[in-house]
């Protein structure tokens, strides 16, 4: 299946797309697409819904962020052996783990706000992994198990912030609109081989990234395996998994970065697609 959340920001309704590509309206079989809506049970009370029947909804209207009351956005860094090549970085030799604040999550194409004070922002297409069962200390067999689906993020970054601000990483992931996540949640039964996708991104139509999740250093199950010896997880939880090679700051001699008026576009194979215009703060 493919879920997803329609309508004005703060008031999307829950949707699932039928086999035709039309919306259709899932309010009143499930209250959202988020936590218990993702779990085996409900992701089974859609399933036993006859789709068909469902109101359809406006095929113009806004797609918000495909996963609701997101309780933790996890992300791995320098996940793709070509990535951290770029970036000159030695390959982790356990993942690296980050958050990124749910404030910033929005939806697929709404726009995306350069923060004020901002010098190097940047882009990163990333598979996303939604959980739908609570985990801890998973071993990696049983991991997958535990994903409800996947999804398309876009891991806006400043760099600047990130890396010469002092601290961790967050500061450099967390601001507002840095986490496009959508357009759509596809459930797991509908991926054969998460391991196998191509993903790419535009820059006003120039192809930065053009990689694939064959690259990964660690895979989806190692991921959330990993995570879930350090915390638990929850229904509704997204965990992005890291970014192929093309992102600004890796581009020799002179990195590129985001500015006013730039159209991103980026897709993963099955996932569906994403634009946004970057704008800057107070525009």
């Amino acid at each position: 299946m493919k879920l997803l959340r329609v309508g004005a920001k703060g008031a999307e309704k829950p949707a699932v797309l039928d086999q035709d590509g039309v919306i259709r309206d899932l309010t009143g079989i499930v209250g959202d697409i988020g936590g218990d809506a993702l779990t085996p049970e409900g992701l089974a009370r859609i399933r036993a819904t006859d789709i068909g029947v469902l109101p359809k909804l406006d095929a113009g209207a806004r797609i918000g962020p495909c996963v609701g009351n997101v309780g933790k956005f996890i992300c791995i860094g320098l996940n793709y052996a070509d990535h951290a090549a770029e970036t000159g970085a030695p390959i982790p030799a356990e993942p690296i783990i980050f958050m990124k604040a749910t404030s910033a999550i929005i939806g697929p194409n709404d726009d995306v706000i350069i923060p004020k004070n901002s010098i190097k922002p940047d882009w990163e297409v990333e598979l996303g992994i939604v959980i739908g069962t609570e985990a801890r200390y998973l071993e990696e067999a049983d991991a997958l198990s535990h994903v409800a689906g996947y999804c398309l993020v876009n891991d806006v970054s400043e760099r600047h912030f990130q890396t010469e601000r002092g601290g961790t990483w967050d500061k450099g992931k967390g601001s507002d609109t840095f986490g496009p996540i959508g357009p759509w949640l596809v459930t797991r039964d509908e991926v054969a081989d998460p391991q196998n996708l191509s993903m790419w991104l535009e820059i006003d139509g120039h192809r930065y990234q053009n990689g694939s999740t064959k690259t990964m250093i660690f895979g989806v199950a190692t991921v959330v395996a990993y995570v879930s010896q350090f915390m638990s997880l929850q229904p509704g939880d997204i965990i992005s998994t890291g970014t192929p090679p093309g992102v600004g700051m890796g581009i020799k001699p002179n990195p590129v970065w985001l500015k006013p008026g730039n159209v991103m576009h980026l897709g993963i194979e099955g996932l569906g697609e994403q634009t946004q215009n970057v704008k800057a703060y107070g525009a």
